[in-house]
């Protein structure tokens, strides 16, 4: 007799390291994400380990994907993408994509000036494009400022020092896209 609980069971493992391949993440970056061992996350994906939830939610969140994902829950027919918000350093961002690895879209919101985490500039792999929908963006490049109105757009080489946030005393909303390192750079969990 079939047993359709082993038959989605055996199928995660290839959906977790496809998962990760498409993400081109190493078993040990993604150990340091989840706070599971690299050498579990191998057993789970080769199907040597019987995945836990336990397990299984702290990969769907690194993955950026739904747990259903995971499990290859049946389709409910409801093609609406029902994504949580993510709150990092004081901006709120909503994903608006899903897929794993690729080009992400994000819809961003840089709490008022003065009310942002202090201005700190990054640099990170990858190229970003942001496009501004609400208010006054302030954008750092390396040694330039930039003011950025509704319906300007820049795009830029994230090796480049930079920085993002309001210009004003209201928030600012951009639409983003950044590619697996981006996402990496913006959403890694705080480091304690």
């Amino acid at each position: 007799m079939d047993n359709p609980a082993e038959d989605v069971l055996a199928g995660v493992g290839p959906r977790l390291r496809a998962l990760r391949k498409a993400r081109s993440t190493t078993l040990a970056a993604l150990a340091g994400e989840t706070g599971l061992t690299a050498s579990t996350l191998s057993r789970l994906e080769n199907g040597k380990l019987r995945p836990t939830l336990e397990q299984l939610l702290p990969l769907a969140r690194a993955h950026g994907v739904p747990l259903d994902d995971l499990v290859a829950a049946p389709p409910t027919g409801d093609p609406r993408i029902h994504l949580r918000p993510v709150r990092r350093s004081g901006l709120v961002m909503v994903p608006l994509t899903r897929r794993p690895g690729g080009i992400q879209a994000y819809k961003v919101i840089y709490p008022p000036a003065g009310r942002a985490p202090t201005m700190h500039l990054r640099t990170h792999e990858g190229y970003e494009w942001f496009y501004v929908l609400n208010g006054h963006v302030r954008f750092v490049l390396g040694e330039q400022e930039f003011r950025l109105g509704v319906g300007e757009a820049a795009e830029f080489d994230t090796h480049i020092p930079h920085w993002i946030g309001s210009a004003h005393s209201r928030p600012a909303e951009v639409l983003t896209l950044f590619g697996a390192q981006g996402e990496r750079a913006h959403l890694a969990p705080a480091r304690h």
